[in-house]
């Protein structure tokens, strides 16, 4: 598989935490680049390529058919990244979820096969195996979902399906995501730990034994560009966990991973307060069929966290705009509702 630069790609949330990198990374291997994104979090994650020539930028929604047609047309590659994204954040307003994550997801597909999109590559997540039923999960694994969130991710996905034979569409399963970002979130397993840990000295974790795979934010960026580039024989019609196997870890080892990194930092264990999620994932699929490997571990992005908060770059924990369930409490739920 070698770069394709100069196609024509949108990027559906392109201005989000995975969006903002993705984005300049197309940028930088040449490809035109459109982004369609309600900015419910704020444009911040494109600054400084706003003024791109080859970045051309329409505040829209994903609901919207006419916006939507709008933003595909002409263009060779799709990666859909816009959605509500969380399991808190998510049931805020469950209507917009299903709306955004599950339903738009059909206008999605449809916008692709009329504009005669070469490749969609679809953004799900690891979530839909919930309390995983096997040890170590693959692709062929039942899912299980045990949120909301989760639910639409799998009603989604059954809607790419359907689509299989008139588009060729990937979905990609990430893991949970960590790293710096542009549009940076702070509700993020590894980077809520690393921050906690930074401004408060203390680690709160609820359980501790759950299995959680992890994934860089510029690794999750890479895996998108791998998959719009593969031949349409490796991807059509397929789903790939993204992650890799090194960095599946329980919760309890990421906070004294976290800790070790920052000393005198106390971990307190509420083990009367489980998440159900618990899921250990493999990874061999992507490894195998794309050449897919992580180029950051979880103590990299604990480290660059770290160092981003002594640089005062992040500030703390209490700016809403870093977290999806803050944002959208406080002004992000009266937006969406008024797009809709």
């Amino acid at each position: 598989m070698t770069p394709a630069g100069g196609r024509t790609v949108l990027v559906t949330g392109g201005g989000g935490y995975i969006g903002s990198h993705l984005v300049r990374r197309l940028l930088a291997r040449g490809d035109r680049v459109r982004v369609l994104d309600l900015f419910l979090y704020g444009d911040h994650g494109l600054k400084g390529v706003l003024e791109h020539p080859r970045l051309f930028v329409q505040p829209g929604d994903v609901r919207d058919r006419a916006a939507m047609r709008e933003a595909a047309a002409g263009v060779d590659t799709v990666i859909a990244l816009a959605a509500l994204v969380g399991d808190a954040a998510c049931d805020l307003d469950r209507a917009a979820t299903a709306a955004i994550n599950h339903e738009a997801t059909e206008l999605l597909a449809e916008t692709c096969v009329n504009a005669g999109v070469r490749r969609l590559v679809f953004a799900s997540s690891c979530s839909v195996y919930g309390a995983g039923a096997d040890p170590i999960l693959s692709e062929s694994s039942p899912v299980n979902p045990v949120t909301f969130y989760a639910q639409t991710r799998v009603d989604s996905e059954r809607v790419i399906d359907a689509y299989a034979d008139r588009l060729s569409a990937v979905t990609l399963r990430l893991s949970t995501v960590f790293g710096l970002s542009a549009r940076m979130r702070l509700d993020l397993l590894v980077n809520t730990f690393t921050a906690q840990a930074y401004f408060r000295r203390t680690i709160r974790v609820f359980g501790g034994g759950q299995w959680r795979p992890n994934l860089h934010v510029q690794d999750a960026a890479a895996a998108f560009v791998l998959a719009a580039d593969a031949p349409d024989a490796l991807v059509r019609a397929q789903r790939f966990n993204v992650g890799d196997d090194r960095s599946n870890h329980t919760v309890r080892d990421i906070a004294e991973m976290v800790a070790a990194a920052l000393p005198g930092t106390a971990v307190q264990v509420e083990p009367q307060s489980v998440d159900a999620r618990d899921y250990r994932v493999s990874f061999g699929k992507i490894r195998t069929t794309l050449g897919f490997v992580q180029s950051f571990s979880v103590a990299d992005g604990i480290a660059e966290i770290a160092a981003a908060c002594r640089r005062g770059e992040i500030a703390g924990l209490e700016d809403p705009l870093q977290s999806n369930y803050e944002s959208l409490k406080h002004f992000g739920i009266p937006q969406l509702r008024a797009a809709a």
